[in-house]
């Protein structure tokens, strides 16, 4: 018996206006996707172009997704409109909340949205298209996604919306200064972009061991940094992950840019067999639950890949060898993690630092005064710290 979740729904069970009686429409089902791992919705009715977005709004508040059958732009437009209902309604903000308070609110608040708006479905058909009017061709950025078509599939009009938006960064790239004039990295669906570029310069600037040859990447990702560490010089930079998107775009990105014979990828493990002059980590800031595979590279319950970096580092590393953790003290800022919390898992892990490099983001969230975590993000340093065997 198959296990592949499916959503169902009948054409008489109608978000449109009330209509003359006709006959009983069969029941249909299509497969169900969900990048978050939501679950299917259980009741599910059809909308168009003339579904107001008050009632649609109501029926997402309830539970009830809508799969539309309108125009494309049209449920954009929707999307929209459920969303400034949502806003109305919601206020995060509480002057006396402490700032895990303040993060904790956020985050409830950006789970609701999500589930609300993730109501409103579309039908891709069994080779990726969408049969709406004014529809793109998602064809090509549903397949970079998705894999090879294997029939029809719901997904949420938001989710499709982030993989069409994703393959238009696979496609332009982001350039990376720090790799040279031009340079650029293209990341892949669900891969973490490094928009942010102030961890990247760190590890551009910041001073080699001795003589090194070899390096480790651990959580790769788009295979900037193990990139930016064999720029520098560094014959043999092997770079992990535990995605295999991330390993695949890692690939792609080492190819594009010359460095396959000086980059292997591999994973899914933390660390490769063997030893390094230089272990390069950068993991998740913010020791919370990711709610979607592009959050893995923000939110890391428990610290779990930190912890797991800093145990492993004396035992991967060649004598005079170093590991360099770049982090954001933002978890500090939010009351989610102490810089005592971070220095004692130094310790306990054998290590101590030789040196530290601090960097302010410069990213556009630092000045919106209107984020409730501004004071946390405004306060943020990103930091490289230089480690060595205690």
């Amino acid at each position: 018996m198959s296990t592949t979740p499916t959503i169902n729904w009948s054409e008489d069970r109608s978000a449109r206006p009330a209509q003359p009686a006709r006959p009983a429409q069969p029941a249909r089902s299509a497969r169900w996707h969900s990048e978050s791992c939501a679950p299917p919705p259980r009741r599910v009715v059809v909308a168009d172009d003339s579904t107001k977005a008050a009632l649609a709004y109501q029926l997402a508040c309830e539970g009830t997704a809508l799969l539309w059958q309108g125009d494309f732009h049209n449920a954009r437009q929707l999307l929209q409109a459920m969303s400034r209902r949502i806003d109305r309604k919601s206020n995060p903000n509480r002057p006396d909340a402490t700032p895990a308070d303040s993060f904790h609110l956020h985050r409830r608040a950006r789970g609701h949205r999500a589930r609300v708006l993730g109501k409103l479905l579309v039908l891709l058909e069994d080779d990726h298209s969408l049969a709406l009017r004014r529809a793109p061709d998602v064809r090509r950025a549903c397949t970079e996604a998705y894999g090879p078509p294997r029939g029809d599939r719901a997904v949420s009009l938001t989710e499709l919306l982030g993989v069409i938006g994703a393959h238009q960064w696979r496609e332009k790239g982001v350039e990376v200064p720090a790799l040279g004039a031009g340079s650029r990295v293209h990341p892949h669906y669900g891969v973490f972009s490094p928009a942010r570029g102030e961890y990247v310069g760190l590890v551009a600037e910041a001073p080699l061991p001795a003589n090194p040859r070899t390096a480790f990447d651990l959580g790769t990702g788009t295979g900037v940094l193990a990139a930016v560490v064999a720029r520098r010089g560094l014959t043999h930079v092997v770079a992990t992950d535990i995605s295999p998107r991330a390993l695949a775009c890692a690939r792609e990105n080492a190819d594009r840019l010359g460095l396959a014979d000086r980059i292997e990828v591999t994973g899914p493990a933390l660390y490769p067999e063997g030893r390094a002059d230089l272990v390069v980590c950068n993991p998740p800031w913010l020791p919370a639950r990711p709610t979607s595979t592009v959050e893995q590279g923000v939110y890391d319950p428990d610290g779990t890949m930190l912890h797991g970096f800093l145990h492993g580092l004396a035992a991967h590393l060649n004598p005079g060898g170093e590991g360099w953790l770049v982090l954001s003290d933002l978890a500090e800022h939010l009351g989610l993690r102490t810089r005592e919390d971070l220095l004692t898992a130094i310790t306990t892990a054998g290590l101590r630092v030789t040196a530290r490099l601090d960097t302010s983001p410069r990213h556009p969230r630092t000045r919106d005064t209107t984020d409730p975590l501004h004071r946390a993000r405004a306060a943020e340093v990103t930091s490289l710290w230089r480690l060595i065997p205690d």
